[in-house]
């Protein structure tokens, strides 16, 4: 056994779900996306490798699936009885997230944005805080006053801002972690 040990770093999850303002390219390069094809799927691979070690230490059962969704890996651990692996409010898939996405950082060396889903509990989220967004957006549109929404994590409050936004409305995010709220405003 050494007595040194090798810092990974950590990974913000707030940072990583929050909207990111990024320079947009004038004109895709096609190189440069199938550099980022191979890399997500890289990462994927190693998440899914890394999940399996954990089901195979656990004595559970689970089909690992993977896609890539716009620049994001995504890995959903289906079938089973998995729901205890979704822990309450998701606390325990959010956990393993972030523990896959150490282990893609500790092989990589690059910080990922990989989406971890257990037994369809992010999906069946994602689906009910786009009717979140969409029905506060047709409040707004009905009395053309701002709605404020309850506190939600970064995640949460993107997946608003999406809907709302596909709505034609604008939203914005006000308050401090943890009470960071969504506010719908009218056109």
């Amino acid at each position: 056994m050494s007595d040194t040990t090798e810092s990974v770093g950590t990974v913000d999850s707030d940072e990583s779900t929050e909207p990111i303002a990024e320079a947009q390219p004038t004109e895709a390069v096609e190189g440069e996306e199938t550099d980022l094809a191979k890399r997500l799927e890289r990462e994927g691979d190693i998440a899914a490798d890394y999940i399996e070690e954990l089901l195979d230490i656990a004595d559970i059962d689970g089909d690992i699936d993977m896609d890539v969704e716009g620049e994001r890996a995504m890995v959903s651990l289906v079938g089973g009885d998995l729901e205890h692996l979704v822990g309450d409010e998701g606390k325990v898939v959010d956990a393993m997230q972030e523990l896959t996405r150490l282990a893609v950082l500790r092989e990589t060396g690059e910080r990922s944005r990989l989406m971890l889903d257990i037994a369809g509990w992010r999906a069946a989220k994602r689906e009910a805080l786009t009717q979140t967004g969409t029905d506060a957006a047709e409040s707004v549109k009905g009395s053309g006053e701002p709605v404020k929404l309850s506190p939600m994590t970064p995640f949460e409050r993107k997946i608003v801002h999406d809907a709302v936004a596909a709505a034609g409305l604008k939203s914005e995010s006000e308050g401090q972690e943890p009470n960071r709220f969504v506010v719908v405003l009218p056109a």
